[in-house]
C-alpha cells in the first residue's frame, strides 16, 4: 500500500503514538510519505526517526505561525492560484468549504506546496483539523486516496466549543473513515453529526517490548518516588497533584515527586511549588527523550496522572504515558476523565478519583504509600491490560487491516 500521513508537526516528542503508527507501516513494507505544517524540534528527535530516515520522507507546508506573515505570503500564493483556477483559489480560503484551516490560509499554503498530484491508497490524517486539510487537498486535486482521520482529544472537545459544532461538517461530508481513540470520543463524533457507519474506535498503544516489567518493591533508601510525565498544560491537572503531595509531606517527608515535561504552565507550576515550600520534594525535571523517560519510570514507585477538563473544554484521550507506566509495573493514580477509565481499572491496576479532587488524590497516594504490598499486583494487572488492549504491534496489525478493508469497500463501491 501507499500511505500518506498528514500531521500538524513532525517530529513531535509528545506524539509518540503517531510515530509508532508510521513506523509500524514502514516495517510492514508499505510505501510511506509524511506531510506536515511545520518542522518539530530536530535537536530532540527519536532514534527511530533517524533509523527509518523519516524526515527524508517528509514534505513541509512551511506555514508561518504568524498570521500577519501568513497573510503576506498568502496574498502572493492566492494571486498565482487565481491565475490558474479562480474557483479553486477561492475555495481554498473558504471556511464554508474546508473549515477553519482554509480561513487560516493553511489549505492555500499546502496546495501551493504540492505542485503535482500525488496518489495514495490511504491518506491518514492525525487530528480533526488536519483531516479538513487532507479533504481539501483531495478536492483541489493535489492528493488522492481514501481519507482516514484519527481524533485524539482537543479536536473533539475544545475545538468544537471554539469554532462551532459544525466545524468538521466539511470533513464528515468528504472523509471515508473516522477513528476516535476511545468510546467516549466515538460519542462525541456522533453528537457532532458524523455518520455512525464510518466510525471505528481504534486505540493508540505502546510497544510493550520497549518496557521491561518489574514489580515495585519498597525502596531501600526509604524514599517513595512518585512521577508524572506530561506536557505542562492545564488539562494535565498538575496543580492538583502538587497540592496533594504537598499536603502529605508533613506526615510523609520521604515522598519525592518528579514532573517530567515542558509547557506553558512551567513558570506557574514552579511558583506554586515555591509558594507551598516543597521544592525539596517536588521538582520539575523538564523534557526528556523516550529512553530517559523509560529509565525514570523504571526508578519510580507510583505514577500520577491527575487529568482534568480545561477551562476551554480541552480533554485528554487515553495518554500513552499511562500505558508506558503500566507496562513497566507502576500502579497508576488518575482521574475519571475521558478515555482513561478504559485504560486504568479502578481498584485493579490503580485508582481513579474525580477531577480536581485534591483530597481524594492525597488519600489514594497515602493508601499506596502505606500499603506497598499492593504495588506488585496493581502493576501486574496494568501490564496485562496494556498487553491485551493497547499493544501497538497488535494495534498496527488492526490498522493495516482497517486500511485494506477500506480499500476493498471503496473498490467494490
Amino acid at each position: 500500500m501507499k500511505v500518506a500521513f498528514l500531521l500538524s508537526e513532525f517530529p513531535n516528542l509528545s506524539e509518540t503514538f503517531v510515530l509508532d503508527q508510521i513506523i509500524g507501516m514502514v516495517e510492514r513494507g508499505h510505501e510511506v510519505d509524511i506531510y506536515a505544517d511545520r518542522r518539530g524540534n530536530m535537536a530532540a528527535v527519536h532514534a527511530d526517526i533517524e533509523q527509518h530516515r523519516l524526515v527524508e520522507r517528509t514534505c513541509y507546508w512551511g506555514v508561518s505561525p504568524s498570521l500577519a506573515r501568513r497573510a503576506v505570503t498568502g496574498a502572493g500564493l492566492f494571486a498565482a492560484a487565481a491565475l490558474r483556477s479562480p474557483g479553486a483559489a477561492l475555495r481554498s480560503i473558504s471556511r464554508r468549504q474546508y473549515g477553519v484551516p482554509a480561513a487560516a490560509l493553511v489549505v492555500l499554503h499546502a496546495a501551493a506546496r504540492l505542485t503535482e498530484k500525488r496518489s495514495y491508497d490511504i491518506i491518514h490524517c492525525h487530528f480533526g483539523p488536519t483531516g479538513l486539510v487532507g479533504a481539501a487537498l483531495r478536492d483541489l486535486g493535489r492528493i488522492d486516496g481514501r481519507i482516514v482521520t484519527s481524533f485524539y482529544g482537543y479536536d473533539l472537545t475544545s475545538y468544537p466549543l471554539r469554532f462551532g459544532n459544525d466545524a468538521f461538517a466539511p470533513l464528515f461530508a468528504r472523509g471515508d473513515l473516522f477513528l476516535p481513540l476511545c468510546d467516549v470520543f466515538r460519542s462525541h463524533l456522533l453528537k457532532l453529526g458524523c455518520d455512525e457507519k464510518r466510525i471505528r474506535v481504534h486505540h493508540i498503544g505502546v510497544d510493550c517490548t520497549r518496557f521491561s516489567f518489574a514489580p515495585r518493591t519498597p525502596p531501600t533508601d526509604g524514599y517513595v518516588r512518585l512521577i508524572t510525565v506530561a506536557r505542562l498544560a492545564e488539562k494535565k491537572g498538575l496543580a492538583y497533584s502538587i497540592r496533594a503531595v504537598a499536603g502529605l509531606l508533613p506526615k510523609y517527608p520521604d515522598l519525592r515527586y518528579q514532573i517530567v515535561g515542558n509547557g506553558p504552565l512551567r513558570g506557574e507550576l514552579q511558583a506554586l511549588i515555591d509558594e507551598l515550600g516543597v521544592a525539596q520534594a517536588v521538582s520539575l525535571a523538564g523534557p526528556k527523550n523516550r529512553d530517559e523517560i523509560a529509565k525514570m519510570l523504571a526508578d519510580a514507585h507510583v505514577f500520577l496522572a491527575p487529568s482534568v477538563t480545561a477551562r476551554d473544554g480541552d480533554q485528554e484521550g487515553t495518554p500513552t504515558v499511562i500505558m508506558e507506566a503500566a507496562a513497566v509495573g507502576l500502579p497508576v493514580i488518575s482521574t475519571r476523565h475521558s478515555g482513561i477509565p478504559e485504560l486504568v481499572e479502578d481498584g485493579v491496576s490503580g485508582y481513579l478519583v474525580a477531577e480536581k479532587d485534591v483530597d481524594a488524590l492525597a488519600e489514594r497516594i497515602e493508601h499506596l504509600v502505606t500499603h506497598p504490598e499492593l504495588w506488585p499486583q496493581l502493576g501486574q494487572a496494568g501490564r496485562r491490560i496494556v498487553e491485551e488492549r493497547f499493544n501497538i504491534r497488535r494495534l498496527n496489525d488492526d490498522l493495516e487491516k482497517i486500511y485494506r478493508d477500506l480499500i476493498s469497500r471503496s473498490s467494490r463501491g
